[in-house]
């Protein structure tokens, strides 16, 4: 792998989501009704994908066979039962999986490792299955996304997106110019600067209000 390309791998871990969000209109993000439910929200990895419909043997197996660093992208069917529980997480944590997202639900909150990015729909207490033949490693349907083998999982308290890794890392320039032109811009506000003296707010509307196109612009003081 290139050098450059470690560097925006490297870079895709630490930016937010949001600032990705803002370079590429076109990023697909995973229903928001998914969220975190262990304290380590951020993942950054490939998916790994598993089809888990009212069972939770695909989700063991496919921790089995992953790899550090892989993402578990789990179907889950729709249906009220947990995809996996406190045994499998603290399992995966302990193999080092870069996380579990579930387009369903799980069980054992308070059992859940920490340590271990774990995003669902929320929990029950009732377990699926064990006797259906493990489906891994597909295209999947997950969160209002088709999602394939390999795609980045980026996520953080903001949300999911997945995506071809040379479409999220082709935003890595830009998301970087745009942190530091926020971290000037919110420097300068908590000094007692004005944001709106730092936008073009008044120039812009004008420009909407006239027909006329316009962006709105922001820049730090000097």
């Amino acid at each position: 792998m290139a050098a450059y390309t470690l560097e925006r791998m490297d870079a895709l871990a630490r930016l937010p989501v949001s600032t990705l969000c803002d370079v590429d209109k076109s990023l697909p993000v995973v229903d928001p009704a998914i969220r975190p439910l262990t304290a380590k929200a951020r993942i950054s990895g490939p998916a790994f994908t598993v089809v888990a419909s009212g069972e939770f043997l695909s989700v063991l197996w496919a921790i089995a066979e992953a790899a550090p660093g892989d993402v578990l992208v789990v179907q889950a069917g729709g249906g009220a039962l947990a995809a996996l529980g406190e045994l499998l997480a603290n399992e995966a944590a302990r193999r080092e999986l870069g996380g579990i997202v579930v387009d369903g639900y799980v069980r054992d909150r308070s059992g859940l490792p920490p340590e271990l990015p774990l995003w669902a729909r929320g929990t029950v207490p009732m377990a699926g299955r064990s006797d259906v033949a493990p489906r891994v490693g597909g295209a999947i349907a997950f969160g209002g996304l088709r999602v394939t083998p390999g795609e980045l999982v980026l996520a953080d308290d903001d949300g999911i997106v997945i995506a071809p890794r040379e479409q999220l890392e082709a935003c890595v320039p830009r998301a970087q110019e745009i942190e530091a032109v926020e971290a000037e811009v919110l420097a300068a506000t908590r000094r007692g600067a004005s944001l709106i003296d730092m936008t073009n707010l008044r120039e812009h509307v004008a420009a909407l209000r006239a027909g006329e196109p316009s962006s709105l612009g922001i820049t730090p003081p000097a």
